[in-house]
C-alpha cells in the first residue's frame, strides 16, 4: 500500500466515523422534531399554542430536571396527562434518544 492510498484509507474510516457519530447525535433530536416539538416547543418550554392548551410543564422545571431518566422513559412509553403513550409507536432506543436530547435542552 502506497502512502498515499494508506492516507486516503485513513481519511475515509475517519469521515465514516464521524458521519456515524453525526447520526447518533441527531437521531434523538430528530424524533422530537417529528413526535413532540409540536406541544413541548423546539426549546422544550411548552409555549406552543398546544403546549399551553396541555399545560405541557418546560423540561428545565426543577421536577422535570429532577426526574431519572427511568421517571421520564416511562412517562414518554407511558403517557403522562393529555401526553399520549408513545409504546408501540416509538422504538425503546428511539425514546431513550429523546430523553438524552431533552437533557441537552436542560443545560441550555
Amino acid at each position: 500500500m502506497t502512502k498515499t492510498t494508506r492516507s486516503q484509507a485513513v481519511l475515509a474510516l475517519v469521515f465514516a466515523l464521524a458521519g456515524t457519530m453525526s447520526l447518533a447525535q441527531t437521531g434523538g433530536e430528530a424524533t422530537f422534531k417529528a413526535k413532540c416539538q409540536m406541544c413541548h416547543g423546539a426549546d422544550g418550554l411548552g409555549a406552543t399554542p398546544a403546549g399551553k392548551s396541555m399545560k405541557a410543564v418546560p423540561f428545565t422545571a426543577p421536577a422535570i430536571v429532577h426526574k431519572t431518566d427511568a421517571e421520564l422513559i416511562a412517562s414518554t412509553k407511558n403517557g403522562k396527562g393529555k401526553m399520549p403513550a408513545y409504546a408501540g409507536k416509538l422504538t425503546d432506543a428511539e425514546i431513550k434518544d429523546v430523553i438524552a436530547y431533552v437533557r441537552t435542552l436542560q443545560k441550555k
